[in-house]
């Protein structure tokens, strides 16, 4: 990858302001906070999800933010979630932008006599973003489930 030219103090601002967007949803979404969740997405927002990454028809596609609350009340059926953002890219385009974001997402759930399974996902995020009123949103999130891996851990 090539070295960044100067950025603006502007563009600085913004490109921090996407990453604690992208963060914002991970640590919402850890602490169960469905309504924050929601705050971080355009009222006419898209939310596809592909839980396999190689298929070109969306598992889920969702339109309106009010239509999100269904896929973050599901995280409620985990004990715990911890969700790890890894690296990113964002293509500034004044108020508008588009990235891709790396993230591993850890679920646990109890399991029958005692024990607990933990499903690991590998999850891309393509999204677009727009700043409205000064702050930036997520206009569309396409999540992709790369892999997965389940097992089992004893009491």
């Amino acid at each position: 990858m090539a070295p960044h030219a100067a950025l603006s103090p502007q563009e600085a601002a913004d490109r921090l302001a996407i990453r604690e967007l992208v963060d914002a949803y991970a640590h919402c979404a850890d602490r169960r906070d469905a309504e924050g969740q929601l705050a971080l997405f355009t009222e006419d927002t898209r939310f596809l999800v592909f839980e396999d990454a190689t298929t070109t028809e969306p598992t889920r596609d969702l339109h309106g933010r009010q239509a999100l609350a269904p896929v973050f009340a599901q995280l409620n059926t985990y004990q715990a979630t911890t969700h790890f953002n890894g690296q990113s890219t964002v293509v500034l385009d004044g108020e508008r932008a588009t990235g891709e974001s790396y993230c591993l997402a850890h679920h646990l759930a109890a399991a029958p006599g005692g024990a607990r399974t933990i499903m690991v996902a590998a999850i891309r995020y393509l999204d677009a973003f727009v700043k409205q009123d000064g702050r930036w949103l997520f206009a569309e999130r396409r999540l992709l489930v790369d892999w997965t891996e389940s097992r089992l851990c004893r009491p």
